[in-house]
């Protein structure tokens, strides 16, 4: 954690960008752009004498996504350069979104002779690392969350903040969205730990019994609310793939698997069954 999030001058996590970018997020999209698109086609290394990729890709471009007159392209290759950079930095969030996937999708069915596969795997390092909602996936880029998985997220810290008994319930929630949402440093593994803690620590107190695991927690608290079997197995099963030989609760032996998608579900899902819990409890006269 930087000094600037430990002192608080800075907010510690960062908000998972689904209807907008943020600069950090623009810029490193747009390099991924410049270096692997624009300047490999410009270089021009491996076309064959007599070809013109980078006047085709400014044709097709014009034509089909700006749908401008392509005798309003720039006669030099870096005027062209200057005037796309232009309208990228000016340009909505979802115009850039859909203006990178169109000339990715460009170059795919061109004689560009770039690898796709490694611009895919650039975008998405810079969505990983400023915690964009989106990757890209065959071609597209898909949503790999969405506004309900966000605010089961906050309606949960929201309610474990409201109560003092939940407050151990609330700091691991806390923890599980730093370690997430860390750009610099992105803890998978740890923010998946923290996730089914938030829910065990509150399974506890619903039990009343500080000592159980979350499994004996549960077999307790059907005594107190009801909680549909399947909903019961189901998460008895996520506690058991945190305790697996992948290292999560326990010391770490190998090189850990998880990644974003595993610690965003982890987190949503415990969220989810938290938010659940309370609102059982509640209906069932228990006080927090």
């Amino acid at each position: 954690m930087k000094f600037s999030q430990r002192q608080g001058i800075t907010p510690k996590e960062k908000s998972i960008q689904l209807d907008f970018i943020d600069r950090d997020l623009l810029n490193g999209l747009w390099n991924i752009y410049k270096i692997s698109i624009l300047d490999s086609i410009n270089e021009g290394k491996n076309y064959t004498y007599g070809t013109y990729p980078f006047l085709n890709f400014s044709n097709s471009v014009w034509h089909n996504f700006f749908k401008l007159p392509v005798d309003t392209i720039p006669y030099e290759s870096y005027n062209v350069k200057s005037w796309i950079r232009k309208w990228f930095f000016e340009a909505k969030w979802f115009e850039v979104y859909d203006f990178i996937e169109f000339c990715l999708k460009v170059v795919d069915a061109s004689q560009f002779q770039l690898e796709i596969d490694k611009i895919q795997i650039g975008f998405n390092k810079v969505f990983e690392r400023e915690f964009a909602g989106y990757r890209f996936i065959q071609g597209n880029i898909s949503p790999i969350t969405n506004e309900i998985e966000i605010d089961e997220i906050k309606s949960a810290m929201n309610s474990t903040k409201s109560y003092t008994a939940l407050n151990v319930c609330n700091i691991h929630l806390e923890e599980a969205l730093v370690k997430l949402s860390d750009r610099n440093n992105p803890d998978y593994r740890n923010s998946i730990k923290e996730s089914i803690s938030a829910i065990e620590s509150l399974a506890k107190i619903i039990s009343n019994d500080a000592k159980d695991s979350l499994g004996a927690s549960l077999d307790k608290i059907k005594g107190k609310i009801k909680i549909h079997s399947a909903l019961e197995k189901g998460f008895k099963q996520i506690y058991g793939y945190t305790s697996d030989d992948d290292g999560i609760r326990h010391a770490l032996t190998q090189e850990s698997t998880c990644d974003f998608e595993d610690a965003k579900f982890m987190l949503t899902s415990c969220s989810a069954f938290i938010n659940y819990l309370i609102t059982k409890s509640k209906k069932a006269g228990i006080n927090f």
